[in-house]
């Protein structure tokens, strides 16, 4: 029985040695590895570990972009007994320096990444950089090639076993400091076990690697699933040519969060000219311009599209609905992976599914999801009072609210956390509220604030359709979607203003946690005044305001 990462590695390195795992691709050039080929840097990596350092559980960082050695260092550090702690390229200085002084980081593997000139800087005392293939950090460090050199054809002595800790993985921190969820090697193969019987992936299934893999999902979905699987990894060279690099993979499986998935419509979009070119073209054909877009994306030979890790808005769902492109919405977390999500034969738009196979699931008195599942993980690292808050009894207390459908579809309603009482006292969720904003092509980014507020205010970012059109064009068209949201909702929860903000919200102006979330308090911080004051001018006149910052 398979039940750790190194048996996995073993087996293919045993029956499909030249068989390629990894393909990485620098401009019009591309570097396969083979699983004999990655086998053996992986364990000659080990060995190095084992020659190095006298103990197990030592802490590893790992800061890169997305490659094959990326995967190298993961997985050597796992093989000789060690705790990965995969870092965010884009983290600011200050999450670094609480990341690597909270686990006593001792190595740290480094390879292209925006922000070594921060981190350089918050290094701890006596680390060791292994600076991965291609990359000079123009101060002292150790080199990949240099150390590997001396254990190729050697096995490391270590034995894995399934419930050894092999990484932390920190949560993006929407709120307080990170937390690391610990993870063994039965937390992530547990869970993709699950999700590969549960879409009968295919052995050699092609996977599309892009996201961070700091990210458990990317982490899981795409590494941990190919080695399962026995599968082939595209890694895409950097965003800016994901539209080049996705069909040169045609993977069979690709998870992207909302934010992503509204990048390539405007894409598509943008390369149409207009929306209304949009409709007329599918009206003309239908048939041929969704199998033009499908073979133009590289998404023609997918098997199972996956959203998740933010609400996606139903309206972006029935947009790719009409190319023949059909996302899945899907539910996880990093404490536990994949318990819920949709199927091609049983999919509601808006519903995250049911529950996968040998998952429980219960909701609580105030309406959180619960869930127990073999696969969670064990808890946070060196945070015992947290680890008691969110495990309890064996069920991971996810911090969601759901509802549950009559045919037993599951619904997220909102964070526990971003619900608020407006100066009404009555409790909000803005999730639903938002995700009936957005059915309309004008906003990319919105966040509805309203804590102790006289009136609820959206504050938004304009997407780039909306950037091509007058600015009474863009008014007219929200106020309309304002008063369309305000029928629907209870009429303590009506919008009473509209913010549409200048700048883009980023992980950069720290809007966005390095996972894509929108931080909700920095929100607030960045145009909580002007709302407030928004709110009452709102409540006084009965008008629906808009105001441009």
């Amino acid at each position: 029985m398979l039940t750790t990462y190194t048996d996995y590695l073993n087996q293919w390195n045993s029956q499909h040695p030249d068989q390629v795992w990894l393909r990485e691709r620098s401009g019009d050039s591309t570097t396969d590895w083979t699983w004999s080929q990655a086998h053996r840097e992986i364990n000659a990596m080990a060995c190095w570990f084992e020659s190095r350092f006298a103990t197990t559980g030592q802490s590893v960082g790992l800061l890169s972009r997305n490659r094959a050695h990326w995967y190298f260092a993961d997985l050597s550090a796992c093989a000789a007994g060690h705790v990965v702690v995969p870092m965010f390229t884009t983290a600011p200085g200050e999450t670094t320096d609480y990341v690597m002084s909270f686990t006593d980081m001792k190595v740290l593997f480094v390879g292209e990444t925006e922000n070594w000139d921060q981190v350089r800087q918050v290094l701890p005392e006596g680390i060791l950089l292994i600076a991965l293939p291609g990359v000079d950090l123009a101060q002292e460090h150790l080199r990949w090639e240099d150390l590997v050199a001396p254990f190729r054809g050697s096995m490391p002595a270590y034995q894995c076993q399934a419930d050894d800790l092999v990484s932390l993985v920190f949560t993006s921190g929407t709120t307080g400091v990170p937390k690391g969820v610990m993870q063994t090697h039965s937390s992530n193969l547990i869970p993709i076990a699950r999700f590969s019987s549960t879409f009968s992936m295919a052995v050699g299934a092609k996977f599309f690697s892009y996201l961070p893999l700091a990210h458990i999902a990317e982490r899981q979905l795409i590494e941990g699933s190919s080695l399962v699987n026995c599968g082939e990894v595209h890694f895409n060279e950097n965003l800016t040519t994901l539209l080049r690099d996705l069909p040169l993979c045609r993977p069979a499986f690709m998870f992207g969060p909302p934010r992503v998935w509204e990048q390539l419509q405007q894409g598509i979009i943008a390369q149409f000219g207009s929306q209304d070119a949009v409709d007329a073209a599918l009206e003309a054909d239908a048939e041929g311009v969704g199998k033009m877009i499908r073979d133009k994306l590289g998404l023609d030979q997918a098997q199972y599209l996956l959203t998740a890790a933010a609400p996606t808005p139903p309206a972006l769902i029935h947009w790719y609905d009409r190319f023949g492109i059909c996302l899945m919405e899907g539910f996880g977390q990093t404490e536990c992976m994949g318990p819920i999500v949709s199927r091609k034969e049983e999919r509601r738009i808006g519903s995250i599914g049911k529950p996968t196979e040998d998952v429980e699931v219960r909701v609580s008195d105030e309406d959180e999801l619960l869930v127990k599942a073999a696969g969670c993980s064990p808890g946070y690292y060196n945070m015992p009072e947290k680890t008691a808050e969110t495990f309890v009894d064996g069920w991971v207390h996810t911090g969601d609210k759901v509802r549950i459908d009559e045919d037993g579809f599951y619904y997220i309603t909102g964070r526990v956390k971003d619900y608020f009482k407006t100066i009404q006292g009555k409790f909000v969720a803005p999730t639903p509220i938002e995700n009936i904003f957005t059915e309309n092509p004008y906003t990319e980014q919105i966040c509805l604030l309203g804590r102790g507020y006289s009136k609820t205010v959206m504050t938004s970012v304009l997407s780039a359709i909306a950037l091509e059109q007058p600015r009474e064009v863009i008014e007219a068209a929200l106020l309309e979607r304002v008063k369309a949201v305000n029928t629907e909702v209870d009429k303590h929860a009506r919008i009473g203003a509209v913010i549409i903000s200048s700048e883009p919200w980023s992980i950069e102006n720290r809007v966005l946690t390095p996972t894509m979330k929108i931080r909700r308090e920095r929100v607030e911080e960045l145009f909580g005044d002007k709302a407030q004051e928004l709110a009452r001018e709102a409540a006084e006149t009965g008008e629906i305001l808009l105001h441009w910052m």
